[in-house]
């Protein structure tokens, strides 16, 4: 009786050992939230909901995206990296929370570096600079010399971290004075030009392009060094006039700090294979994004190098913590 009871503790003990080995390979077996700083209609949005699909599909379990935007991303991020780190919440998120939070934000409610497990970059997301059609500008020199004839009078939205340092960069690199007045997101604060209520504002691509397409929205320039590929006819800020003025957006996947390495292992394998996709990347670029991937790694020392180019952005545009 004893030795029968003794085999029995001791494949209870075994089977308890096994167990979580057995937890680990069979992620994930229930739905993934995936958390996003921006509305449902950002750029960040749009791009998240494809690449979820996807994704869903491969690990075969749902996708549930929970907006959260508001405090500049501040609040999804804190939620986020306060989940459970288990997999089942990531953050989807841009350089304005990993990037210039840190220096537009006095109270800061969480760390972009010591909270989060990075788990892949999915691309860039590149800006342009927009106006309603009627502001008598149709280059960024015509803007600039519209500005200086009406200091004060003209305004800039924002909905995000890349918004706010494009505009304040380029009212100082021009020798300009506009009004700045942020939104939450950028969907409203795009209606908000459109309806001829905001002079410009500085927008993803997606986001801004089919309103410029459909006549509602006048493109004057991109936010990047070079021309985008995406929008090849606009030309560069600096191409228009305005020296050194090179800002865009990046997005990637995170988890909640402490998260399993074979967990975020699995998941920078599937979403790899999805950005790097032919088909994928080309659907993407439609939608405004340059869709590229890369190692946990990777984008933790991006993370960190962003920290460093973000201090210097807004530092030089001369916007104070608020």
């Amino acid at each position: 009786m004893q030795s029968i009871c003794a085999a029995f503790a001791a494949a209870l003990l075994l089977s308890n050992v096994a167990a979580p080995a057995r937890a680990d390979t069979s992620y994930p077996t229930h739905n993934i939230t995936l958390v996003l700083p921006f509305a449902a209609g950002s750029g960040t949005d749009t791009t998240t909901r494809l690449i979820s699909q996807k994704l869903g599909q491969a690990l075969g379990v749902g996708m549930v995206i929970e907006n959260k935007p508001g405090a500049n991303g501040m609040i999804a991020a804190t939620y986020a990296a306060r989940a459970k780190p288990d997999g089942y919440t990531l953050f989807v998120t841009t350089n304005t929370t990993h990037s210039a939070n840190p220096y537009l934000l006095k109270n800061l409610t969480y760390d972009p570096v010591k909270d989060f497990t990075p788990v892949a970059r999915t691309g860039d997301l590149p800006f342009m600079l927009v106006v309603h059609p009627d502001v008598p500008a149709k280059t960024v020199g015509e803007l600039i010399a519209y500005a200086k004839a009406n200091p004060g009078k003209l305004t800039y939205a924002s909905g995000s971290s890349s918004a706010i340092v494009s505009g304040a960069t380029f009212a100082r690199k021009a020798g300009i004075d506009l009004l700045h007045v942020p939104y939450k997101s950028s969907p409203p604060a795009m209606n908000d030009v459109i309806g001829g209520r905001i002079t410009m504002m500085f927008t993803d691509v997606l986001t801004g392009l089919p309103h410029v397409q459909g006549g509602a929205l006048r493109a004057l320039a991109v936010t990047t060094k070079d021309r985008s590929p995406l929008v090849p006819d606009l030309p560069s800020m600096q191409e228009a006039g305005v020296p050194d003025f090179d800002i865009t957006s990046w997005q990637g996947y995170f988890a909640p700090a402490g998260t399993p390495k074979e967990v975020v292992t699995k998941l920078n394998t599937e979403i790899r294979k999805i950005v790097e996709d032919p088909e994928t990347k080309a659907k993407l670029a439609t939608l405004g994004m340059d869709a590229f991937s890369g190692t946990p790694e990777d984008l933790g020392k991006f993370v960190d190098d962003q920290l460093v180019l973000w201090e210097k952005l807004v530092r030089e545009a001369g916007i104070e913590k608020q």
